[in-house]
């Protein structure tokens, strides 16, 4: 067991020590071949492991992305899998390979498309080239919701048990490739069927080839260490909670042909509600959470049950109307004066009927604008549930102009307080 444990902390010092080396300056080549001599394979979790190691012993987050694509090359081939890696069809899991295969489709069509642009000279027209690179560029851009998945359905799974590595470096490797795909998209936009070859060459090297080896590494990355991890750490249940979320962002590339069953009932998988927690369909909070986050948002909420009675509102610093808790109990057409008892009527029976679903005013009050709605409230199965008033002071932000892309708090603009730097 000592001889285990002490052979894995040589190996990942070892591991360690490459990476540095990497980021001193070392070739790519040198250091695979003292990997392979002195390691041979590397279990994936361990690759991991001194991801997370390193950025907790100081080295930044920006210079583990630097070195991410540099020794995951280092590393290609020499990466121990797991034995079992079968996956059920239309498993979450499978169809994130699934959609790896789709992704290097495009991948291997762009770079041959790449390499028959580099053939022609002079001022020739791309022509034919230049349509199919926008073709599959453009279809390409489809892995975001690829990454979407991962980041909020997979990666919080996998901070559960405790492995963060993933979510910071490949988070950061995702924005780095959206970066990419989004400025060579729009220099493709630009150009015309009557582009030249060498304007052409220019924008693949600008954006279009560093995005697609982007993802054929981020490929790499998952199939050989982020989705053995993966399978290995996370349970049904959590797979069956990944599965039920993952129609809110959509396939990339791919529709699954099967649709994956699993043995869990929904209920089972979300085993996340404590006692004390009151569970909604997102998450749990307890009722203090719950009140103070009511009272917090920036507008007045009263609730008008199925039976026009008032059950409650919010309690916030700041308050657009007066309320007491004499009117919880009360009917709502009580609490509006007669001339607008009509209105209020109106409202409420075309929200019952199902005529309109939200109602708005706005008016000057005290020198303030104000803005009313009404909403109605329905449960899945559609049926009425009562009726949401929201009051806000819309004021100061009906006044604002351009941007504030700098943290500053509101405090600040007061005088008060002390900001960061």
């Amino acid at each position: 067991m000592s001889e285990t444990l002490y052979s894995v902390e040589r190996r990942k010092e070892l591991l360690k020590h490459m990476i540095r080396q990497l980021n001193a300056g070392e070739t790519v080549d040198s250091v695979r071949e003292t990997l392979v001599r002195l390691l041979g394979t590397v279990p994936y979790e361990e690759v991991v492991q001194v991801e997370q190691e390193l950025m907790a012993e100081g080295l930044p987050q920006q210079e583990i992305l630097k070195l991410c694509d540099v020794h995951a090359q280092a590393l290609r081939g020499h990466i121990e899998q797991p034995a079992d890696l079968s996956v059920p069809d239309g498993h979450p899991l499978n169809v994130f390979q699934k959609e790896n295969e789709a992704i290097t489709w495009e991948v291997t069509a762009l770079d041959k498309l790449f390499s028959e642009l580099d053939t022609l000279t002079g001022d020739a027209a791309a022509g034919q080239v230049f349509d199919d690179i926008r073709k599959h560029f453009f279809a390409l851009a489809d892995v975001d919701k690829h990454y979407l998945r991962k980041e909020n359905l997979l990666f919080p799974f996998l901070e559960q048990h405790g492995v963060t590595g993933p979510s910071t470096v490949m988070w950061g490797k995702h924005d780095e490739i959206r970066e990419w795909l989004k400025a060579g998209s729009a220099a493709l936009k630009e150009l015309t069927a009557e582009v030249t070859a060498e304007d052409l060459s220019a924008v693949v090297d600008f954006a279009l080839r560093p995005a697609s080896n982007g993802a054929a590494e981020m490929v790499m990355k998952e199939e050989e260490i982020l989705f053995p991890m993966a399978w290995e750490k996370l349970d049904e249940s959590e797979w069956a909670q990944v599965h039920q979320q993952t129609g809110d962002y959509g396939y990339c590339l791919i529709e699954p042909k099967t649709e994956w069953q699993p043995t869990v009932s929904l209920e089972e998988s979300d085993d996340r509600g404590k006692p004390g927690r009151i569970r909604l369909s997102t998450g749990t909070m307890t009722e203090k959470e719950l009140a103070a986050i009511l009272n917090t948002i920036p507008f007045d909420m009263t609730f008008v049950d199925k039976d026009d009675t008032v059950r409650y509102f919010t309690r916030g610093k700041e308050r657009v109307f007066a309320r007491s808790k004499a009117i919880i109990g009360r009917k709502v057409q009580h609490c509006h004066p007669p001339k607008s008892m009509h209105i209020v009527e109106k409202i409420l029976d075309d929200f019952k009927a199902g005529r309109e679903e939200s109602a708005a005013f706005w008016i000057n009050l005290g020198g303030k604008f104000v803005h009313i709605e009404y909403f109605s409230l329905r449960g899945d199965d559609g049926e009425y549930l009562g009726t949401l008033e929201v009051s806000q002071d819309l004021t100061e932000k009906r006044a604002l102009a351009g941007e504030q892309r700098l943290l500053t708090y509101s405090s600040q603009k007061t005088g008060e307080g002390h900001g960061q730097d």
